[in-house]
Parts: C-alpha cells; structure tokens; sequence
C-alpha cells in the first residue's frame, strides 16, 4: 500500500505542475507578450521536463495516454495504471483550481483557465487527428528514451521538447494539449467541455499505438530496467 501512495503522489505532483505552470504561462501571457505561443511552448516544455525528471524513478507517465500504452504494452499493472490516471485527474483538477482562486475572474473567463479548444476553422475529426500525430511522438519519445534501456539518461528533457515542439506545431490549431489529463482539469472547473473529447480520442488511441509500436519493434525481448521503480503495489 506505501508503495500504491508514493506512485500516487509522484502522479499527483506532477501533473499539478504541468496544468498549473501550463495554464499560468497561457494565462499570464494572452494580453502581454508579442509572442505568446512561444512562451506557452516553452513554459509547458520546460516544466514537463522538470517534473518527468523529478518523478521518473517512481513514475514519471503524467499523462493518461503514456499510461495506457504502458498498460497495452504490459509494462504496468491495471490497478496500478488505474490509480495512475485518478492520480492525473485529481492532480490536473486541482491545478486547475488553484489557478481560478489565484488568477483574476476576467482572466480565467477569458483564457479558460489555459485550457485547450479547437479553433473556428479546424473541424471536430481535424483535431483528432491532429492531437492523435502529436500524442504519437510523445509516447514514442517517451519509450524511446525513459523505457529504452538502451536510450541516452537525459532525463524528461526530450519529453518536454517534444511538448514544446507539439504546441508550436498545433498550439494555433488544437491549443497542444496531448494529454488528456491536462484538458480535462480546466475544462471541468470552467464547465466548457467544447471539443473535449478530441483530447481524449486522439491521444488515448494514438498513445497505444506509439506504445506497441515501440515495445514490439524495439523492445522486444528486452526487460524492463530496474530503476524505472516497481509496477505493482507493495504486498
């Protein structure tokens, strides 16, 4: 059960951070900066990478489509990989939050508490498809790097590069969110659920996908490395 806990608030903390920092760099920045997407990218990539790195031993998904293909791929337990998602809701929920008791009203209505919506002129199946391809490099990236025993120990800095590369490729079209988890907060806050499940239906199946893919190809054979931490509670 201790060991349940630790991989819960290492899930927990991190994705606070992400929808914390995510949506305080979009809120901050929507009226005062000449480039905001730049900042936003790089906000979200640069605390993902702090937070993957700082959390990786224990955990380190934070996203529910990384979990889910590590779940397919067999590299975590159901009940672990359940509690690992209530662990990203609840975190993401909270940040979310925190963000609308912190940031000025007008603020927070306008920007929607830095949540993600799809633009005017991209169409429904669009942005599917267009989170789908950026969820795939990232849980590609993921296994090609945190998984792979083999992959250079850079730590979560080529995760949060690929966020970074993703918002500034989609940033515009979808708002870049590539995780499930970090859409679902400020849209339940705010009660805008306008497009939610793109957020979901790309990144969820695209994400197993990416998995197998890598773990098949790649993988195969290979065992899970022992620093990665342990995949099923504690007896």
């Amino acid at each position: 059960m201790r060991d349940s806990w630790r991989h819960f608030i290492a899930e927990f903390v991190g994705i606070f951070g992400l929808v914390f920092v995510g949506g305080a760099s979009i809120m901050a920045t929507s009226a005062h900066t000449e480039s905001p997407l730049l900042a936003v990218a790089v906000a979200h990539g640069l605390i993902l990478s702090i937070m993957v790195t700082a959390t990786m031993r224990i955990s380190g998904h934070l996203n529910p489509a990384v979990t889910l293909g590590f779940l397919v791929a067999r590299r975590i337990e159901p009940m672990m990989a359940m509690l690992y998602i209530v662990a990203q809701l609840l975190g993401a929920l909270l940040a979310a939050y925190a963000l609308n008791a912190l940031f000025p009203s007008e603020v927070a209505t306008a920007t929607r508490l830095g949540g993600q919506a799809l633009a005017l002129d991209v169409t429904f199946t669009q942005g599917v498809f267009l989170e789908a391809i950026a969820t795939f490099f990232l849980v590609f990236v993921v296994f090609g790097t945190a998984v792979d025993p083999k992959a250079p120990k850079v730590g979560g800095f080529a995760i949060g590069l690929t966020v970074t590369c993703g918002i500034l490729g989609i940033g515009p079209l979808t708002g870049g969110s590539m995780n499930p988890a970090r859409s679902f907060g400020p849209a339940v806050v705010m009660g805008s659920f306008e497009g939610q499940a793109a957020y979901w239906i790309g990144p969820l199946l695209v994400g197993i996908v990416a998995a197998i893919l890598y773990d098949r190809v790649f993988l195969k054979r290979e065992p899970e490395p022992a620093d990665h931490g342990t995949i099923r509670p504690a007896a």
